[in-house]
């Protein structure tokens, strides 16, 4: 899906989550971006209490910079964006 004329950007978002009660709320956040996701593979670090997510992204820069804001917004999570060139 493409928002008014911006193109779609491929990115990968890296999401490290350090309280497992913001899970649920990590995984509303992406559920409302399933539109947007070409894919997900989540790791949980059992031995530093953490989970650690990459999602790869096929969407406008606009919709991507707002995922990660809103994810980094929730208590014990971080996230960060890489940009594909093309």
């Amino acid at each position: 899906m493409n928002e008014g004329n911006e193109q779609n950007r491929l990115a990968v978002v890296a999401i490290i989550v350090e309280a497992a009660a913001a899970a649920p709320r990590v995984n509303e956040v992406l559920h409302g971006m399933r539109d947007h996701i070409a894919g997900r593979m989540g790791l949980p670090y059992r031995e530093r209490g953490i989970s650690v997510i990459s999602v790869v992204m096929d969407a406008p820069a606009a919709a991507i910079n707002a995922l990660s804001g809103r994810l980094g917004m929730i208590d014990g999570v971080h996230a960060k964006v890489l940009f594909s060139n093309r």
